[in-house]
């Protein structure tokens, strides 16, 4: 499974030079272990990994016991495992690194050490349970990896020219053509139902067999509700909560979680924890209203107001739709044609969010409710030009599912907030035209933003 990351795992040897450690973070399942070791098997002489979910105690004692005598640490390492490092040109992987807190602080002594490279994977690595009476490497270096994208499924599917012709047209906001889009739209279906864990995009390409699709999304799906009830702590039931009623509440209009649907009196003070473990895990991607359209987006975050989408949209369709523990397979088909009678707003929305947050966007969206209609408006994403000046930083966007809607909000935000805004965007099914200082885009090209 060809990955981008790997690029970002090329970049960190060749400028750190052994003088940090990586850590890619990460939900359970999306290739974290998979990618690191091939890397290490490429780009090394040697190297050894360690599992630290299954490593023995005595393994994971070391870190405690040898912090201050480095050479017995990694002599004990490297005859417990059997591997032969050689300095300079070998890497330690330390996997899972979130169930021994005790060898992420060793990093700073490793690093200092200076004889191997170090990367670590993990997810859940900033919940207090993981980092309580620890102290954080500075030499730690952390990127995050997600899903696989809308381009690298096409990788998967053999498909390398359909996205350079589509970045072409982007950047020329030309047309794709009625025979081309057709054929993206019908690979964008695809990869919406399946979505981009690894272990699923694998068992589509090699079976194209939704049963046994739907077989690796159930898996990973309890995978995730065995972490919520072990690693929690103590939030079980509220994260548990959060995220059985997410395919509800974004099957709302607004998509807004309210938490009035868990219990008349809950409040986000409540729950703000629950949401941090879940966005921490992976397991979800929250975006987050913002009060003005402006370059401060961060600034302008009202935490309390958030909409709490799926990390992965296949995982959400079996999450949603599933019957009697398992989601028909001809749910799988009405949902390919675009013939399921339901919301399809939801899971469209969900696979941008997913597309955005894997191109590096936070996610904001814009909500002002006023007894005024004029004042009152709705905007799905908001996103920030990578080259911000004084003015026009800001692109909002409107997502659409059908081929009938208004645009009554975006039109009102521009109107109001000229000056912040940049290109507004409206992505849909069809394919790239310009009409009236709007932007449309394919659904497919949200990558590209």
């Amino acid at each position: 499974m060809k990955r981008k990351i790997y690029n970002e795992l090329l970049e960190w040897k060749s400028t750190s030079n052994g003088r940090s450690a990586l850590l890619v973070e990460g939900a359970r399942r999306i290739g974290k272990s998979y990618i690191v070791e091939e890397f290490a098997k490429n780009e090394y002489a040697s190297y050894l990994m360690i599992n630290f979910r299954t490593a023995s105690r005595d393994v994971k004692s070391w870190f405690d016991i040898y912090l201050e005598d480095i050479d017995k640490l990694l002599g004990n390492l490297q005859l417990h495992y059997g591997k032969r490092l050689s300095p300079r040109q070998s890497l330690i992987v330390f996997d899972e690194i979130q169930d021994c807190p005790r060898a992420r602080e060793a990093i700073k002594y490793l690093v200092a050490d200076g004889r191997f490279d170090y990367i670590e994977t993990g997810s859940l690595v900033s919940i207090k349970k993981n980092v309580k009476d620890i102290q954080i490497p500075s030499e730690e270096y952390s990127i995050s990896m997600y899903p696989m994208d809308f381009e690298e499924f096409l990788w998967a599917m053999g498909n390398d020219l359909l996205m350079p012709y589509l970045q072409d047209c982007f950047e020329k906001l030309q047309p794709v053509g009625q025979a081309l889009h057709r054929k993206a739209m019908d690979l964008f279906r695809q990869y919406l139902v399946v979505g981009g864990m690894p272990q699923v995009v694998l068992s589509y390409v090699k079976t194209k067999d939704f049963a046994a699709v739907e077989l690796v999304k159930r898996q990973i799906l309890q995978l995730y509700r065995n972490d919520i009830q072990k690693y929690a702590n103590n939030m079980e039931a509220k994260v548990t909560t959060i995220f059985d009623e997410l395919p509800s509440q974004l099957q709302r209009h607004e998509k807004r979680f309210r938490l009035s649907a868990i219990s008349p009196n809950a409040r986000m003070r409540e729950y703000e924890e629950a949401f941090f473990w879940l966005s921490d895990s992976g397991v979800v991607n929250c975006c987050y209203n913002t009060t003005e359209p402006s370059l401060g987006l961060s600034l302008n975050m009202e935490r309390s107001t958030v909409k709490c989408y799926m990390g992965d949209t296949g995982l959400l369709i079996s999450h949603a739709f599933d019957d009697k523990g398992k989601v028909p397979v001809e749910v799988y088909q009405k949902l390919i044609l675009g013939k399921l009678e339901t919301n399809e707003g939801m899971l469209t929305e969900n696979i941008v969010a997913q597309m955005l947050k894997a191109s590096g966007h936070r996610l904001f969206f814009y909500s002002r409710s006023d007894s005024n209609s004029e004042e009152r408006m709705e905007i799905d994403f908001l996103i920030r030009k990578s080259k911000v000046n004084n003015r026009h930083n800001i692109s909002p966007i409107e997502v659409k599912s059908g081929r009938n809607y208004t645009l009554s909000s975006l039109k009102k935000c521009m109107a109001k907030y000229a000056p912040y805004l940049s290109t507004s965007y409206v992505l849909h099914t069809g394919d790239i035209k310009q009409e009236d200082g709007i932007v449309y885009l394919p659904l497919y090209m949200a990558p590209l933003l």
